[in-house]
């Protein structure tokens, strides 16, 4: 192991090396090149004034206008480059509160958990937010965005320029981007960074699924490799194939599939991903010590602390107004308002159907099931927020939240998996439901040449069959690739460090043997259900 580890490092610094010089030499070579704008300077100006619509003035029209009007020529040239500041500071300021969301999901996590591993969860949820990230600045980012460049909206990023594809069919498939590694070179740019900072949070919230579905029971050492694993590889792939111009996305403009497959926010490569590996991992561990009988039959083992689980629900979904309305990527984008809105009433939706559903079923409502019941509609309509209207809002929601009730009851008792969060079905059924619904429901009024295809995005009940055709390749291959990686990358960390706990350490309560801190230093737990 410690031999792996070494040329491993040696393969990584070699990679660090060979990155900087692409991104500092090669670049200084070519006079036409794109150059990174670290200062943020030299980014937005005239061009970014120019309109999309027919008969706009181009950005030559505008150039030989300033010859003989400089004046006019420095104004255009601020309001471009204030024009641009504004999207910055759009993306950046929801990226924050994406960042946010990760106390959420720890308060959720550790509130459904027991009290015994309260600690060990919040270590989990707390370090995968380091780990992700490194990875993702390792590698990660570049794999995900290193050929999506120039970002648009944000007026810079033109050295992201550089995706490894094959060819297939007399076809392009972009497989992963090339340009960014350690943020250096081509990627020390303004917008590049900007760009990094919004990409890495949406990332953390896949990395942080598994610690739901898993907890109780992961040994904090394979955590920590997984945690880089997954910025580094995992997510960025899939990423890539959608949000960085890869192949899923192309399946418009090559195979005539309507837009390709369009993720507005993430319901697949974020949340899906997230749920798939929950899955897997979930699976190989097995269920908690006493999670069920010798016939099969669960036993309830209820969360230690309803309220905070409560909280980190209301924390998340406040995040998600970043996560969904930001994804314009542009404070300029008017639609922001739909989708904020469409982002409310799928919550809403979802809490009341899976409230509703426990009550008539069950007799009472279950508020645990109502909390994960409100994430799984904003699970749903992340994919299709920008697309859709208020009243499929709340439908999708609807569907989401007894969605969530059925999968949950069917994951713990048919396929006998102990999901102590619900995090397979908040994340992993409720994503999928969120991407095919926008093949379903997409209205045509938003995104016209998304993906680099003519026209706005429509559904099949709005005439474009192909377009549900995209969303449903595009969720097959999710389930394919993230439960083949997760397989390969749970199987090598349970047979070199060891996936779950010694089973008298999980008696005793994963705070005394995994992280050194306990919770709850002055209770005690032998009266807490172990």
């Amino acid at each position: 192991m410690i031999g792996y580890i070494r040329k491993w490092t040696k393969w990584m610094l070699c990679l660090a090396a060979l990155t900087l010089v692409a991104g500092t030499v090669l670049p200084a070579m070519a006079a036409d090149a794109p150059k990174p704008d670290p200062s943020g300077a030299a980014t937005g100006g005239i061009a970014d004034i120019i309109g999309a619509s027919a008969g706009a003035p181009t950005d030559n029209d505008i150039k030989s206008m300033s010859d003989k009007e400089p004046l006019a020529a420095k104004v255009a040239d601020t309001v471009g480059h204030n024009r641009i500041a504004i999207n910055t500071v759009w993306t950046l300021v929801c990226g924050f509160l994406v960042m946010f969301m990760q106390a959420g999901f720890a308060m959720a996590e550790t509130g459904f958990t027991r009290a015994k591993n309260a600690g060990h969860t919040m270590a989990m949820n707390f370090m995968v937010y380091a780990l992700g990230m490194l990875g993702f600045w390792l590698c990660g980012y570049a794999i995900q965005m290193g050929g999506a460049g120039p970002f648009a909206t944000l007026g810079g990023a033109a050295t992201m320029n550089s995706e490894y594809t094959i060819k297939l069919f007399g076809k392009e498939f972009g497989l992963f981007g090339t340009k960014g590694f350690f943020l250096s070179g081509g990627a020390y740019d303004a917008a590049a960074f900007s760009m990094f900072l919004f990409q890495m949070v949406f990332m953390d919230t896949t990395a942080t699924i598994p610690t739901g579905s898993m907890a109780e029971r992961w040994t904090f050492k394979s955590f920590m490799v997984y945690g880089i694993v997954v910025g580094a590889v995992i997510y960025p792939l899939y990423a890539n194939w959608v949000w960085g111009g890869g192949w899923l996305a192309k399946l418009g403009s090559n195979f005539s599939l309507g837009h390709g497959h369009v993720d507005f926010a993430g319901s697949s490569v974020v949340h899906m991903t997230g749920g798939v590996l929950a899955f897997v991992g979930a699976r190989m561990l097995g269920p908690r010590l006493g999670k069920f009988n010798k016939d099969g039959t669960p036993n309830a083992m209820p969360g230690h602390h309803i309220p905070m689980a409560i909280v980190g629900c209301f924390i998340l979904a406040f995040g998600w107004f970043g996560f969904n309305a930001g994804s314009t990527l542009a404070g300029s984008d008017l639609r922001i308002g739909v989708i904020a809105v469409n982002t409310m009433l799928a919550s809403a939706g979802g809490a009341f159907a899976s409230t509703m559903y426990m009550w008539l079923l069950y007799g009472k409502p279950d508020i645990s099931m109502a909390a994960n019941g409100f994430l799984a509609g904003l699970v749903a309509i992340t994919a299709p927020c920008a697309f859709v209207t208020a009243p499929v809002a709340v439908l999708i929601g609807v569907i989401a939240g007894m969605l969530l009730c059925v999968s949950v009851f069917f994951v713990e008792r048919t396929l006998k998996i102990d999901d102590p969060v619900g995090a397979i079905s908040v994340h992993g059924v409720n994503g999928a439901w969120g991407v095919l619904s926008l093949g379903l429901f997409a209205d045509g009024t938003y995104g016209d040449g998304w993906n680099g295809v003519p026209g706005t995005v429509k559904g099949l009940f709005y005439g474009d069959a192909s377009q549900f055709l995209a969303q449903c390749v595009g969720t097959l291959t999710n389930i394919v690739y993230v439960a083949a990686i997760g397989y390969v990358v749970f199987k090598i960390l349970d047979l070199t460090l060891g996936l779950r706990v010694d089973p008298e350490h999980e008696f005793e309560g994963l705070d005394q043997h995994e992280v050194a801190v306990v919770a709850y230093p002055d209770f005690n737990l032998r009266n807490f259900p172990r």
